[in-house]
């Protein structure tokens, strides 16, 4: 069975563009002259080939990413959403997206609506933010909440 329709037929990659996401996708920081040289070719034909990767939205920007533990925020959890009725779906959505400890909103098939990731300094802190913020949006039937204990690892896409 072909897994033909699962690719974009608009992204056409070749081994250079294969060779540079997995360079930059290890380090974003990595300088282009560095690329260059890992791929044989010159600093300019890597600028050019992220630049047309990130036109095509192969890529899509890169960012820091802050340590929350070092910012004290030390818990990590995971909550499974139910709403009264789907229809309320865009207006919960607006209000979690107003409670910084909410870091991710997914939409969901299974059991819940929604499903989020959020980050709590403590347990108790992760209580306040259940009871007093997310318990009183309107829409939200109930809520189904797990705490991570620990990020066994996180990785990007495979690039083949």
């Amino acid at each position: 069975m072909s897994e033909d329709y699962l690719v974009d037929k608009n992204v056409q990659l070749d081994e250079l563009d294969e060779k540079i996401l997995k360079l930059i996708t290890k380090n974003a920081r990595i300088p282009f002259l560095e690329v260059a040289r890992a791929c044989g070719v010159s600093g300019a034909a890597i600028h050019q080939r992220v630049q047309r990767l990130l036109n095509m939205g192969v890529i899509v920007g890169s960012e820091f990413i802050v340590n929350a533990s070092k910012l004290g925020y030390n818990t990590c959890a995971y909550m499974g959403i139910y709403l009264d009725k789907q229809s309320n779906d865009k207006s919960v959505v607006d209000e979690i997206e107003k409670i910084p400890e909410v870091v991710e909103c997914h939409h969901t098939t299974g059991q819940y609506a929604i499903f989020v990731k959020l980050q709590a300094k403590t347990n108790k802190h992760l209580k306040k933010v259940i009871d007093t913020d997310i318990q009183n949006i309107d829409g939200i039937a109930r809520t189904e909440t797990f705490i991570s204990l620990e990020q066994v690892f996180k990785r990007q896409v495979p690039i083949k």
